[in-house]
């Protein structure tokens, strides 16, 4: 099978390879986070263009109405997106449509329902010709997620799996075999976009589902800075930055030295 990106690597491979080139090169790749459309809905290529050359994966938030596991920036930014006429068809046109496409791997966060509504039958086929590489559904069991994980690998897309610090060990292990492209691993329990302080328990908790995974973990909910960055170094191999980067990109401040700013090797 040959990508979107013209390479023989499917989408979740892809991902994977990008995370572990960082981590070769000393330090937590950085999985950087964007919601669709905004601030504002006609520099979204140009955004997703900045965001891409200083990150090693771009996550795509698709605007829904109750995002419920998302805090009050990427709430607010997913409203002023939906305002904005932002819809799952829209995004897809615009990456299909991009040039020149990022050369980091993109993966689309969204809710089930936006999935739904754009069609399972038809949705692994506008991924890959959009250049996505994967998907993350939070609100999507994995008890329910058969049938859109295999409609999507049929394409050579991923579906990556989450766990949370009150997962029971046997289920971590069960996710970490079936994920595609990396393991999201949640820092904390509630919503994002609270600064976390990454307590033992947590590194004890990542330490754990890194030696349970096959394929890399990234840590998310709550990254903010350089700090955080260093001391979850060692036991992840990638980190997912998402309020912080939604409010520089809020302010117009700059995202590529945002990003550099977190980078901990040369």
């Amino acid at each position: 099978m040959t990508t979107a990106n013209g390479t023989g690597a499917t989408g979740h491979e892809t991902i994977g390879a990008a995370i572990r080139a960082a981590k070769a090169r000393g330090e937590p790749a950085l999985v950087a986070f964007m919601t669709a459309g905004f601030p504002e809905r006609a520099r979204f290529t140009a955004d997703l263009a900045r965001v891409a050359s200083a990150a090693d994966v771009v996550e795509i938030g698709v605007p829904f109405t109750d995002p419920m596991a998302d805090g009050m920036t990427i709430q607010r930014a997913s409203h002023a997106a939906l305002v904005q006429g932002v819809s799952l068809r829209w995004i897809l046109e615009e990456l299909t449509a991009m040039q020149p496409r990022p050369a980091a791997p993109l993966l689309l966060m969204s809710y089930l329902n936006p999935l739904l509504a754009y069609g399972l039958d038809r949705l692994p086929g506008a991924a890959r010709a959009a250049g996505v590489a994967g998907f993350i559904v939070p609100d999507l069991p994995f008890e329910e997620c058969a049938d859109l994980k295999s409609a999507l690998q049929a394409e050579g897309v991923g579906l990556v799996q989450m766990v949370t610090p009150v997962t029971p060990p046997e289920r971590i292990a069960m996710l970490c075999r079936e994920a595609q492209g990396f393991i999201y691993a949640v820092t904390m329990t509630g919503t994002t976009g609270k600064a976390v302080s990454v307590p033992d328990e947590v590194l004890d908790y990542l330490r754990l589902v890194k030696s349970l995974a096959p394929i890399p973990v990234c840590a998310g909910f709550g990254i903010r800075g350089r700090e955080q960055v260093e001391r979850l170094r060692d036991q992840v191999d990638g980190v997912i930055v998402g309020s912080a980067l939604v409010e520089v990109l809020e302010r117009g401040e700059d995202p590529v030295a945002f990003l550099r700013g977190l980078r901990l090797a040369g």
